[in-house]
């Protein structure tokens, strides 16, 4: 933590943490905006559904190998620097994106979205344990959960909205003043974090030596896991939402818009409880009422898709709670993994972000095209993916029991 850090910032919490959850919302707009245009674009650039998935994998693979160094980056140099720099070249990508006049244009400029829009996500993780001890950058955390978790909701709809009035190159226009506002607003008020004192070395034998410290602590890795592969049991269906809403269910798009209210809803409701029980329950418990509630919801979901044909009253709901059971949970596992190695906090928030971006990018290209067109695959996917997770937290349990064994004041 910042000796300074009482100084660096005046005004209330809430509103460094909007600034954070700001820089963390540009993800899921480069995302989800634009994925009402895929038949638009598709058929303005003559593009094949394959190449159009192409342009969310190379986005989602740009972005979890530039996640590795973001991160390890500002470790060096400051977090300052970083997310101004990325939130540039971001601007500068989303402006050739809507000037593409070829799909292969668009995939390039996507992969420079991608490499460019982690760098504010990554970093403000490491600014929150900067700046708050545990159970304070709990909360911190768990309200920008609750800011962030309504962009996936938002996103969709703006998309949707200025592909009707307008057409797709609209969107990433629209992206491109996102990411202006964005970088004076971060310019104007985004303090510099890191103490001078303990800035890291920027020379390669030092980031070697940090990846392989990180890379090699089995706990670091069963920590991402924890936190990183559940979550693609709800983001599966995100992916899917097209088929699965308008083919499954049999809603028209107008009203998708349900499906992203509800999955959010359950985002920010389990996010505001983790911020109200920081610093009164231990860790562990809190992992684990996660799990607990996931684990049900996910083979309720099962059972009731092999029982009973999809339907929308009530194939939502499950997915609602399922990502409240999450929300609940990583704060909590990012704080954990973030202090494992408290010198390292940036390069440790870039390893865990390329780790859960790596397992997003293959749900997306690999696992979602392969399951989509069936409700029951989608249920038992969703289960096995939080299983992986919830199999990596016993791990850590049983083998490191001291682990998010007490409760963290301060």
């Amino acid at each position: 933590m910042n000796p300074d850090a009482k100084t660096l910032w005046r005004a209330p919490q809430w509103a460094f943490a909007i600034l954070l959850a700001l820089l963390g919302m540009l993800g899921p707009f480069s995302i989800d905006t634009y994925l009402p245009a895929f038949s638009g674009i598709a058929r303005s650039l003559d593009a094949t559904p394959v190449q159009m998935q192409q342009t969310l994998s190379a986005y989602l693979f740009g972005f979890a190998f530039m996640s590795l160094f973001h991160g390890s980056i500002s470790d060096s140099v400051g977090r300052r620097p970083v997310v101004l720099s990325g939130l540039a070249v971001f601007t500068l990508a989303s402006v050739g994106c809507a000037l593409s006049q070829s799909i292969g244009h668009l995939i390039f400029f996507r992969v420079l979205q991608g490499l460019s829009t982690g760098a504010g996500i990554v970093v403000s993780r490491a600014i929150v344990r900067d700046m708050y001890p545990p159970s304070q950058a709990q909360k911190v955390m768990s309200q920008v959960t609750i800011f962030f978790g309504a962009a996936p909701a938002i996103a969709p709809m703006l998309g949707g909205w200025l592909l009707i009035h307008f057409n797709w190159h609209a969107i990433f226009w629209f992206l491109s003043g996102v990411g202006v506002v964005l970088w004076a607003a971060n310019y104007r008020l985004l303090p510099e974090t890191l103490h001078q004192d303990q800035r890291q070395p920027f020379h390669p034998r030092n980031l070697l030596a940090g990846y392989w410290k990180l890379g090699s602590d089995p706990r670091f890795f069963l920590l991402a896991l924890a936190s990183g592969i559940p979550f693609n049991g709800m983001f599966l269906y995100v992916l899917s939402a097209p088929v699965f809403l308008g083919e499954s269910l049999g809603l028209p798009p107008a009203h998708f818009f349900w499906f992203f209210m509800l999955s959010i809803g359950g985002i920010m409701s389990g996010a505001w409880v983790s911020g109200r029980v920081a610093g009164k329950l231990a860790p562990k418990r809190q992992i684990r009422n996660g799990f607990v509630i996931m684990l049900c919801i996910g083979v309720i979901n099962l059972a009731a898709n092999l029982l009973f044909k999809a339907d929308v009253t009530w194939a939502l709901i499950p997915i609602c709670i399922f990502a409240f059971g999450w929300a609940m949970m990583v704060p909590v596992v990012t704080l954990l993994v973030l202090d494992l190695h408290p010198e390292r906090r940036g390069m440790a928030s870039s390893l865990q972000m390329f780790i859960g971006s790596s397992a997003n990018g293959l749900v997306a290209g690999v696992v979602s095209p392969l399951v989509m067109h069936s409700p029951v695959a989608l249920a038992a996917t969703s289960v096995c993916l939080m299983g992986i997770g919830l199999c990596a937290w016993l791990f850590i349990r049983r083998r490191w029991p001291e682990i998010g064994q007490h409760v963290v004041h301060g």
